[in-house]
């Protein structure tokens, strides 16, 4: 929806885990309630940012604290996630420029990917990237692949 100059966003799910209805599995994901908040705006000419905020509340928590092992790392009741793009249109919109991260305060990670795509013909596009991972604890969800972080090249050739 309109808001102001830029497009707002909200939504709201539950995740309905019918395999562990009370929570005891700690193998079976427990149901949760997502909530999901966004703003995007063009911000110059060419240049558009947006943000989201993402909740994840972990249902029956107490059934699952109970249930998780000597050990192993219990999730948080609440997992909390920012999200930020800036992109930015260049050569008549045939280069793209974008960075797109995710920063979790709940989990201290970190994901971020920046890309440059290259427009070459109607045919032929390039394009290079980067997935930067990064957080203290291995079992987080951007923190289990530090050790992957990578650069990437494509060429797509449509016909």
């Amino acid at each position: 929806n309109a808001l102001g100059a830029g497009i707002a966003n909200l939504e709201i799910g539950l995740y309905d885990s019918r395999d562990d209805t009370r929570g005891t599995d700690p193998l079976v994901n427990n149901s949760e309630f997502r909530y999901l908040a966004g703003y995007s705006q063009e911000i110059a000419h060419e240049l558009t940012a947006g943000v989201q905020y993402y909740v994840e509340q972990l249902l029956d928590y107490s059934e699952y604290r109970a249930s998780v092992a000597g050990g192993m790392a219990a999730r948080d009741r609440y997992r909390h996630v920012i999200t930020g793009r800036l992109t930015k249109l260049l050569m008549n919109q045939n280069l793209t420029c974008s960075v797109f991260g995710y920063y979790s305060p709940s989990d201290r990670d970190t994901y971020v990917r920046p890309n440059l795509k290259y427009k070459a013909s109607d045919a032929m596009a390039l394009e290079v990237g980067a997935n930067i991972f990064a957080g203290s604890d291995p079992h987080t969800f951007f923190g289990q692949f530090e050790d992957n972080t990578n650069l990437y090249t494509a060429v797509r050739y449509s016909f």
